[in-house]
């Protein structure tokens, strides 16, 4: 019996889902998206220094190209049980939604192409696993880039799609970003994002014995207090979070050293300026005498945006609509950061819905999946069409 589209695809999105691929260490993970890309018989397959894999399907003439890409990298570490459970219409596992169907997304839009010029499967290896068929003449106007990049997630500060956009420059008609679990959104705004490592370090000491003198740990949570205590604007929304303190030696010792680490976000360039800027102050006020509080940016997410009535941002909701659904237009801090902050054509778009990101409960609803696919098959072929 033939394999539905769906299925073949949340099939995918599972074995892609089951290689760790923690930020910075997405290399399994880059090896089998090549590998596959290669199976499909795709052009130009390559993995670069950092590990961005990239495909291209030919056009049939020498029209822009476009750019599609997704995320390899996930925020769990490798020690995480990736265990999957299928349940009714969810399928749920850490990682699966973000960004393992985004991945998935790619072959997708791949197999898509392909079912519209009824291209003939040749052979099979692995018991039927992966098919291995003729290049894809595409019906497009253009080169169509699929591209697997690392670094999305955390302390990455989208250091894989700087180095796409970097290669791809403003050749390419648009670049389209893939994340799983944003079905209707349309990212068309690149969301600011300043993080910063603040450490504190004092002489220490026994926690007897040198009673009275400086510990880091105190000091680094008063200046969490003080940092809690600034006002945020909720128009232009604007946010404040310490995600990580670390630090101290043992229970009974006065720590000599404790850090932090800091994220910053505001829908307006201005805003956060002016956050980093008490932020800055705060900091550079908490060093005295013995308390030694240093400063250290650990990832800066470029603004940028498209206008809402930009044509790409158009295009973008005709293709949901087409797909029945109704889009939403929203911020975001994606991989469409990178184009959108230096000029370029860019969206965000999603594969279905689901929620739990970034949790050991994360999950995927599957009907969506086939709008999902309806939406990102019509964006392209409208991209191509009007630009």
């Amino acid at each position: 019996m033939a394999i539905s589209l769906v299925d073949r695809l949340l099939k995918l999105a599972i074995d892609i889902q089951q290689i760790p691929a923690p930020t910075f260490n997405e290399a399994a993970r880059s090896t089998f998206v090549r590998d596959r890309f290669w199976d499909e018989g795709l052009s130009d397959v390559t993995v670069d220094p950092l590990g961005n894999v990239f495909a291209r399907i030919p056009g049939r003439g020498k029209a822009p190209s476009l750019v599609v890409s997704a995320h390899l990298d996930t925020v769990f570490p490798t020690n995480v049980d990736l265990k999957v459970v299928e349940s009714g219409k969810r399928i749920k596992g850490p990682g699966i939604g973000d960004n393992a169907v985004g991945v998935a997304g790619l072959f997708g839009l791949l197999w898509q192409l392909r079912l519209c010029k009824k291209v003939e499967v040749i052979s099979q290896i692995n018991k039927g696993e992966y098919e291995i068929i003729k290049p894809l003449r595409s019906t497009l106007p253009g080169d169509l880039w699929l591209v697997a990049n690392v670094g999305e997630e955390g302390l990455g500060d989208l250091f894989g799609m700087r180095a796409v956009v970097e290669r791809f420059g403003s050749e390419p008609r648009a670049y389209i970003s893939l994340e799983g679990l944003a079905l209707g959104q349309i990212y068309h705004q690149g969301l600011g994002v300043q993080r910063y490592r603040i450490s504190t370090r004092t002489p220490g000491g026994h926690s007897w014995v040198d009673h009275g003198q400086p510990s880091a740990i105190h000091e680094l949570a008063e200046l969490v207090t003080r940092l809690a205590a600034l006002p945020l604007p909720s128009h232009p929304r604007t946010s404040l979070n310490v995600g990580i303190i670390s630090g101290g030696t043992s229970i009974n010792t006065i720590a000599s050293e404790a850090y932090l680490d800091l994220d910053l976000r505001s829908e307006d360039k201005q805003a956060l300026t002016n956050l980093i800027r008490e932020v800055e102050r705060l900091v550079a006020e908490s060093n005295s005498g013995k308390v030694k509080t240093s400063l250290e940016v650990v990832g800066n997410r470029p603004a940028g945006e498209i206008h809402h009535r930009h044509p790409l941002v158009l295009m973008a909701m005709r293709a949901l609509k087409e797909a029945g659904v109704e889009p939403c237009l929203n911020v975001g801090s994606t991989d469409a950061n990178v184009p959108l902050s230096q000029g370029l054509p860019a969206i965000c778009i999603g594969i279905t819905t689901g929620g739990g990101a970034h949790t050991l409960e994360e999950y995927i609803n599957t009907p969506p999946v086939l709008q999902g696919l309806e939406q990102l098959f019509q964006l392209v072929q409208i991209v191509f069409e009007e630009n």
